[in-house]
């Protein structure tokens, strides 16, 4: 209790110093603040993967410079630089999340799309029986685990958007889309947009989505030809599912072992479906992923090809200095 108590009084104090508020106004602030909100998730899901590849594999680490002098190297586009021992290569890391819409992104509100959806990802999908129909698998199993598709939810949604366009121009004989379409007739945006979140809290507590999001400027510098991640731009990518998951976990690839883009093979795709999250009885939740995914750092250092490390001479490090309670004037101790 004294150490929370400690904890608590810093942050206060911290919170006083640099924002000149209270934590009571700070905390309202960043709830109205979606953005900040993700940015501070990203800083924390970074700051756990360096303490993860130092404390749990003994590596040393190094951030990478986000402004560098000069040109950035083509190479170490991603968060730190990394060595599992002295004298052993470096290799760079990215940290990345999961696509946090990704559910409503696929449409899985609707019993056409999520069945699509598990039909198609089938491989990822521990209780479809390879040798028998996958569909039939997937229709028993919404079925049996998401009933209300078969009688209030049956009905298909679409935003505000579609309902508006669609209705200007409908069509001249009765369809099932055009049925459903009119039962949203006269709704306003957040009148639909609240059914479709119900919808999605309704199958997400039986199952969620791990997709990435990779995204990546594009200029001459860079020489991307598309708005993603180059192959080789870093070593090994690290995604933390937190968002599907009860905690922060942490995902690791080595990039050159993805799937590459099918419109330049030099590229990795936008999205991958990694896997599924089964939530279960008791917190049982189950995690499912495809082979390119690992738990283990280790399994993944072991794909790693000795000539695409990074030279040390060609390394810009972070070295910024950061606010600490000292520069605040601030007593560190409890």
């Amino acid at each position: 209790m004294a150490v929370n108590g400690g904890v608590f009084d810093r942050l206060k104090r911290f919170i006083k110093a640099v924002f000149k508020t209270t934590v009571e106004i700070f905390l309202e602030a960043l709830k109205l603040s979606p953005n900040v909100q993700g940015y501070i998730a990203g800083s924390i899901t970074e700051l756990l993967l360096k303490k993860k590849l130092e404390e749990e594999h003994g590596c040393e680490v190094k951030r990478i410079r986000e402004k560098w002098e000069g040109p950035k190297h083509l190479n170490h586009h991603g968060d730190f630089y990394f060595r599992v021992r002295p004298r052993e290569p470096w290799y760079v890391i990215e940290c990345k999340g999961v696509k946090s819409n990704a559910e409503k992104w696929h449409g899985l509100y609707n019993y056409t799309s999520l069945k699509k959806f598990l039909t198609l990802h089938s491989d990822k999908v521990p209780w479809v029986v390879g040798g028998a129909c996958a569909e039939e698998q997937v229709e028993i199993w919404i079925a049996e685990n998401l009933p209300k598709f078969q009688g209030e939810y049956s009905a298909s949604l679409y935003s505000y958007e579609e309902v508006q366009r669609y209705l200007q121009n409908p069509p001249k004989r009765e369809t099932k889309k055009y049925e459903d379409m009119r039962k949203l007739e006269g709704l306003k945006r957040d009148e639909v947009n609240q059914l479709i979140v119900e919808r999605l809290k309704y199958v997400m507590e039986k199952v969620m989505v791990l997709d990435t999001h990779f995204v990546a400027g594009v200029s001459g510098v860079s020489m991307r030809t598309q708005a993603t991640p180059l192959v080789d731009e870093f070593n090994v990518v690290a995604v933390d599912i937190f968002l599907r998951w009860i905690e922060h976990k942490f995902l690791f690839a080595n990039p050159k072992l993805l799937e590459p883009s099918g419109s330049d093979p030099n590229h990795l795709q936008q999205n991958y479906v990694m896997g599924f999250v089964f939530p279960g009885e008791n917190g049982e939740t189950e995690l499912h992923t495809t082979e390119e995914w690992y738990d283990d750092l280790n399994d993944v250092y072991e794909t790693l090809n000795q000539q695409d490390c990074v030279a040390e001479t060609d390394m810009q490090v972070d070295i910024r200095q950061v606010i600490t309670y000292g520069d605040l004037g601030l007593d560190d101790e409890d």
